[in-house]
């Protein structure tokens, strides 16, 4: 036998010794969404085509939950095309003007949160669906809990520090987006006690006002840099148009005013009593 024929023997039986153990393992269907960068992971929500749609499970405004492909990654996104806008809105015994609840700020609310280093807020794009625009938006993985269910259980996990830490900057991050619409089914955990924040459609007010501002009571040393260094031009770039220029000014107006607040306790308290890092 010439040397050629032995490795071509050789080879055969090192293939067919290896496909059970492959046939036992599996081969994962997509590369691990972990390993995606920005840039590929907006790509896949541009572009990749939709297998499949369904309910989304919650919520008021009939959005779906759809399977995306691009051939080598599958992945789900949450779909949302509602645009309200309402001069007078009711609902119950609450009375909003300028109401609005729009898919649009989701995207601003990636965008923002983007700018100002907070990464828990999940990607979102703009994308025309079945001749419908609306904000496509990463269906976040490994879920273990939302907040409803985290406060059923009275649990604060494994970090409990951690834990109220990063409530704090969800805290700050709704003031300064002025959501009216944070609940505990779009707080989620995910099973390395993250929390990711979704669901923006009815933020960014126009209302300069905080909200709840006996809530602040501590910040993240970074996060309040990250907001003294906010600019109107800085802002405007990275929202483009998911925001217009008055949601804009309002929203900084928000920001110059959860500085002044924290500022304040600075100058009581001290900056160990008031600022962490996560």
């Amino acid at each position: 036998m010439d040397v050629r024929h032995r490795s071509r023997v050789l080879i055969a039986i090192l293939v067919v010794g290896l496909v059970p153990t492959l046939l036992a393992q599996g081969t994962p269907a997509s590369p691990p969404t972990a390993t995606l960068s920005p840039e590929a992971m907006e790509a896949f929500l541009l572009k990749a085509r939709i297998v499949n749609t369904r309910d989304a499970g919650s919520g008021v405004t009939n959005s779906r939950r759809a399977t995306l492909t691009d051939g080598q990654l599958t992945h789900d996104v949450h779909i949302q095309t509602v645009d309200i806008a309402q001069a007078v809105f009711e609902a119950g015994r609450n009375t909003e003007v300028n109401f609005k609840d729009t898919y649009r700020y989701n995207i601003a609310g990636y965008r923002l949160a983007k700018l100002i280093g907070l990464t828990n807020v999940p990607m979102s794009v703009e994308r025309n669906i079945e001749g419908k625009t609306g904000a496509v938006t990463w269906w976040v993985d490994d879920v273990q809990m939302d907040e409803k269910e985290r406060m059923k259980t009275k649990t604060l996990g494994p970090d409990p520090v951690r834990t109220n830490k990063q409530i704090q900057i969800m805290r700050i991050w709704d003031e300064l987006i002025q959501n009216r619409d944070r609940n505990q089914g779009n707080i989620l955990w995910t099973h390395d006690w993250t929390m990711w924040l979704i669901d923006h459609t009815r933020a960014f007010r126009l209302n300069g006002n905080l909200l709840k501002p006996e809530q602040l009571s501590r910040c993240d040393r970074g996060l309040l840099d990250r907001l003294r260094a906010l600019t109107p031009e800085a802002v405007a770039e990275a929202v483009g148009n998911s925001l217009t220029r008055q949601e804009q000014a309002a929203l900084l107006e928000r920001r110059d005013k959860i500085i002044k607040l924290y500022d304040d306790r600075i100058a009581r308290l001290g900056e160990p009593v008031v600022l962490f890092t996560l």
